[in-house]
């Protein structure tokens, strides 16, 4: 007997899936069958997708929100429809766009349809994934520009920390001496040798 199932993602541990729920649950899937990921779409190495790709079967029936949901890598959103859909034969069910729903139009027209606003869309989840990044990155360079510091502060030097620099510098001693003496790992000892 085919089984109901859906599928939920978030990119991060902090944004909310409750739109998704929602959507699955007026679908009326059981929560049981209803799998959850919190992480980025940028590839489909996600444990609970792969949990779900293991228990379907053929004749079963997928449900997702959005083709973005799925993922946000065109080639591998095409590859990973055509391995649920041909492979597994698994029916797809993208509750956003209706004409992506693959129990419908199982004639060449309706599956040339569904390829093409497939295609079309995993073009576009894929390219908001690059405008997100792009913004990200100016973001950080406009708060860089501001003087706002990213990372862990750095720890202050130990008192020893210039005359152990100084020996090193001379070749009085040698760098793993000198960040025993100080307290450091020789990497940090280099590192905020070189920064002064």
């Amino acid at each position: 007997m085919s089984q109901i199932y859906g599928y939920i993602r978030v990119s991060t541990k902090e944004q909310n899936e409750d739109r998704q729920w929602q959507a699955m649950l007026q679908n009326k899937i059981d929560k049981k069958k209803i799998y959850i990921d919190k992480q980025s779409g940028k590839d489909f190495n996600r444990p609970a997708y792969k949990k779900l790709i293991k228990n379907m079967k053929e004749g079963d029936l997928l449900y997702i929100k959005s083709i973005d949901r799925l993922g946000r890598n065109y080639d591998e959103i095409l590859e990973q429809w055509r391995i649920l859909t041909r492979e597994k034969q698994i029916d797809i069910v993208v509750i956003d766009m209706p004409l992506l729903d693959t129990r419908r139009g199982k004639d060449l027209v309706g599956t040339f349809l569904s390829d093409v606003v497939l295609q079309l869309l995993s073009f576009v989840a894929e390219n908001e994934r690059c405008n997100i990044r792009a913004r990200q990155a100016e973001g950080i360079a406009t708060a860089k520009a501001r003087g706002v510091k990213f990372g862990r502060p750095l720890k202050e030097l130990p008192e020893n920390f210039m005359e152990m620099r100084e020996k090193w510098k001379r070749k009085e001693i040698n760098l793993r001496v000198a960040a025993k003496e100080c307290g450091m790992a020789p990497t940090t000892f280099f590192e905020r040798s070189k920064k002064l």
